[in-house]
């Protein structure tokens, strides 16, 4: 087996294309489900009823964002698989393969994508500020990718590290007026922390439409308002890669994307993508210390509706 990785400065990975996994980490220095019920004839959506309650779960339109523009929006996708030798960082085996089927999964729902492979840290930034900059006015919502090496809230571009905050505010609301009361989606596949999950054995808005910010931007709404960042992993742990098959949150997304995309409420997805995380993977290498490692991904939501493309 070929070492891909560089996990501490004494010691490489051992992993191959079909069964070694990766960390997408600065190295440490240191030593089941259902779909929607029925739709009903107003559109509106209806679960059955629970053996808890006799009332049904309504999905009110009111709650939904309007995605009824000339276009679903852009997405950014920046592929980071190659670092320049000062930042200490590993080449990205298995990230081409995650942007190649992002690629796909976000043109089948209707995205305008565009790749940018191996960039630095300003690079990303004048091509996130560029695309801030644009008039997203016929467009529903934006997405954004970060796929590269990563510390708890930092990400590497070839030349180092840089925090996620400041390309994320790039859109926020009084910075990028166009996209005011659309979502604003960032998927992170990069390591947050040098910990590892070990894991554990089990036996198993506003009241009417007519308040569209958009629309009528004498309603406040917060700046921070309707982002989502979906990261592969909870803050403080690895982030795990597999050479040839690609990431973990990444392939796990994109097979969820590609089966429930246009069915499933965007929180529903994610869900079911840390269902499919959580127990379908486990790490394996020849070093011990880095094999039976779990992984669960982490969404933080600031969206104010409900998100169907």
């Amino acid at each position: 087996m070929s070492g891909d990785q560089h996990v501490d400065s004494s010691i490489q990975e051992g992993v191959d294309e079909d069964h070694g996994d990766v960390i997408d980490a600065k190295p440490d220095r240191s030593s089941r489900f259902s779909l929607l019920g029925k739709k009903k004839k107003n559109g509106e959506e209806e679960q059955p009823k629970s053996s808890l309650s006799n009332q049904y779960r309504i999905v009110t339109p009111t709650f939904q964002y309007n995605m009824d523009y000339k276009k679903v929006g852009k997405c950014i996708i920046i592929n980071n698989k190659n670092f320049e030798d000062k930042t200490g960082m590993g080449t990205r085996n298995g990230t081409d393969k995650d942007a190649g089927d992002l690629a796909k999964s976000f043109r089948n729902l209707g995205f305008d994508v565009c790749i940018y492979n191996d960039r630095s840290r300003d690079d990303m930034e004048k091509l996130l500020k560029q695309a801030a900059e644009e008039n997203h006015s016929d467009a529903a919502c934006f997405a954004c990718i970060l796929l590269s090496h990563g510390e708890e809230g930092l990400i590497y571009g070839t030349d180092g590290p840089m925090a996620i905050k400041s390309l994320t505010a790039l859109f926020r609301g009084d910075k990028c007026k166009s996209l005011i009361g659309k979502p604003k989606l960032f998927f992170i596949q990069a390591c947050r922390g040098s910990e590892f999950d070990e894991g554990i054995q089990t036996d198993s808005g506003p009241a009417n439409d007519t308040l569209e910010t958009d629309a009528n931007p004498r309603y406040k709404i917060p700046v921070e308002a309707d982002f989502l960042f979906a990261y592969s992993t909870v803050p403080g742990y690895y982030s795990w890669r597999n050479p040839g098959r690609g990431s973990w949150f990444v392939q796990s997304l994109c097979s969820v994307l590609n089966e429930h995309g246009k069915q499933l409420e965007i929180m529903q997805i994610l869900t079911r993508v840390n269902y499919v995380v959580a127990t379908n993977f486990e790490s394996q290498s020849d070093d011990p210390r880095f094999s039976e490692k779990k992984q669960i991904p982490c969404v933080v939501s600031m969206l104010t509706k409900e998100l169907y493309f």
